[in-house]
């Protein structure tokens, strides 16, 4: 074999060996549920894969269409791990005194659930055209019942509606709904608060740790 040849098979191999021992690539985008279990995703994943957050929350599903470009960028992501739906079914009312103008008696809701779904229906749609990577999408927390611009039924309303864009388009589903109602019991900040304690947060992210690495084979 002569020198060019053997320079190109070493550097071929070089190349082939430094992608391979590249740590995967995971994007979070959502919500402050997510914002909170992030940092835990990334203790767990640390030397095994880079995990980032898009910047902020990523609010409602009509945030998303307009952000959703923006977020992930140019980087060569392995997956894409992704949530709407606690503000897209969210009532608001301009003179609520709660946070966020938060009002589900005289509010009107961010997005229907005909709405919600058409959104996904065109996030999905966006996110394929601009990424390879695996995609995950992540069902709504639960709602305790008191919460003053929620209703708690509206959650598993609003995750059979995404579960069916997500069949459509052949992505992935962690439905950790159930698993969340549990956590909220005991690490819930009260029954006014869709929100968790740090220990919420660690126990949500054991949920969202399993099923990530099972997507990258890690298991």
């Amino acid at each position: 074999m002569n020198k060019t040849i053997l320079g190109l098979v070493l550097l071929l191999f070089l190349f082939s060996s430094a992608f391979s021992l590249r740590e995967p690539r995971i994007l979070i985008i959502g919500d402050s549920i997510s914002i909170g279990y992030t940092p835990f995703v990334k203790d767990h994943f640390e030397g095994k894969a880079q995990v980032k957050h898009n910047p902020s929350n990523a609010q409602h599903t009509g945030t998303g269409l307009k952000q959703i470009d923006k977020w992930l960028g140019n980087k060569d992501w392995d997956v894409v791990q992704f949530n709407w739906g606690l503000w897209d079914l969210a009532y608001r009312h301009p003179d609520a005194k709660a946070y966020g103008m938060r009002d589900k008696v005289n509010g009107k809701v961010t997005y229907t659930v005909d709405e919600y779904a058409a959104n996904l229906d065109l996030l999905v749609t966006a996110i394929k055209a601009k990424t390879d990577a695996k995609l995950i999408f992540v069902t709504t927390t639960y709602v305790p019942p008191e919460e003053e611009g929620r209703f708690t039924d509206d959650v598993q309303k609003y995750n059979e509606a995404a579960k069916a864009i997500m069949e459509k388009h052949k992505v992935l589903v962690n439905d950790i709904y159930e698993e969340s109602v549990k956590i909220h019991k005991d690490y819930g900040k009260g029954s006014n608060d869709v929100h968790y304690s740090a220990d919420g947060y660690k126990k949500l992210s054991e949920a969202i740790n399993s099923f990530l690495e099972k997507s990258l084979g890690m298991e």
